[in-house]
């Protein structure tokens, strides 16, 4: 793989120099850009960033709308609802969207879903890019690379380890922030942006079947417990569990899993545990109890007004 790696790199280099020097265009839109990204393939904690981001802007006024590739649809332009299939519109923006109650809107092209996201809802003030980092055809105004406690890995580009870009590219986004441990895993460069930490909390389980019945941890005790994760770290969402005080048997799927009702036949458990990502695919695939449990965000210091500082001091597009 280290050929393969290396050409991936030169490549990489090359098409972000070509977009910095004009020869490959990228687009400014009429609003404002907040991007949330990371340099390494896989969930890194982007989506509760983004959920805490959207309540925090709302809290000072903004009417932002979000935009995403989808991952896990059909890449297919269009607007999501809270009923929209996950199979078309990708399990991630499906989440936010039930969740934040915002405009959302997917798309292979980010400035074409952005485009058509401010033409259905003129009252949005504000877009964000949800895993844009690399989407250098929509120019933003703020940058945020998310890194969780895996840190870069084994270092190299893909496909022969998980990065997107080089470590560098760290030291040029806005800000940095890491989910959980892993600072110590950060990258050796000249500088970095401001870092801010953030932590996942969540401790109150809702059913699948009826997400206004609601349990805590305790209440799941002296079950057969066994826990299903298709996102990018499993094993993070593993050892909340065990944090909460749960003995289970952990089920790991790929990231994005598009789940059916084989991949639970097997699981001899009395009741299930499953993120909100993995949730919003897995409605009627199993007869046994579902519990989901949702988390958000807490990040320190304030990043809500690092971004605003930096619009209030942006031009006009």
């Amino acid at each position: 793989m280290l050929p393969l790696a290396l050409l991936f790199q030169l490549l990489v280099a090359l098409r972000r120099r070509l977009y910095q020097n004009g020869f490959l265009r990228s687009d400014r839109l009429p609003l404002p850009v907040v991007v949330v990204g990371n340099i390494t393939v896989g969930g890194s904690g982007k989506t509760p960033l983004i959920f805490w981001l959207l309540q925090q802007l709302r809290k000072r006024g903004l009417q932002p709308g979000v935009v995403s590739r989808g991952h896990g649809g059909s890449g297919r332009l269009c607007e999501v609802f809270p009923g929209s299939d996950a199979t078309e519109v990708g399990d991630e923006p499906l989440l936010l969207k039930r969740r934040a109650q915002l405009p959302v809107f997917v798309g292979k092209d980010r400035v074409a879903a952005a485009r058509a996201l401010i033409k259905a809802h003129p009252e949005c003030d504000l877009i964000l890019s949800d895993d844009g980092l690399q989407h250098y055809r929509l120019k933003r105004d703020f940058e945020i690379a998310v890194q969780d406690g895996r840190g870069l890995m084994n270092g190299w580009p893909l496909p022969a380890g998980p990065l997107r870009e080089p470590p560098s590219r760290l030291a040029c986004v806005d800000a940095l922030v890491i989910n959980g441990a892993g600072g110590d895993l950060l990258p050796d460069t000249p500088t970095l942006p401001p870092r801010f930490d953030m932590l996942l909390v969540g401790d109150t389980f809702h059913a699948l079947a009826d997400p206004r019945q609601t349990c805590a941890a305790k209440n799941l005790a002296g079950l057969r417990l066994a826990a299903v994760a298709g996102i990018g770290d499993p094993q993070r969402f593993f050892v909340h569990l065990e944090g909460l005080g749960l003995s289970f048997a952990p089920h790991p799927f790929p990231d994005h899993h598009r789940f059916s009702a084989a991949d639970f036949s097997g699981i001899d458990a009395d009741a299930l545990l499953m993120t909100e990502k993995d949730a919003v695919k897995c409605a009627g695939l199993t007869d046994r109890p579902v519990w989901v449990l949702p988390v958000t965000a807490q990040v320190f210091p304030d990043l809500a007004a690092l971004i605003m500082e930096k619009l209030n001091g942006c031009p006009p597009a």
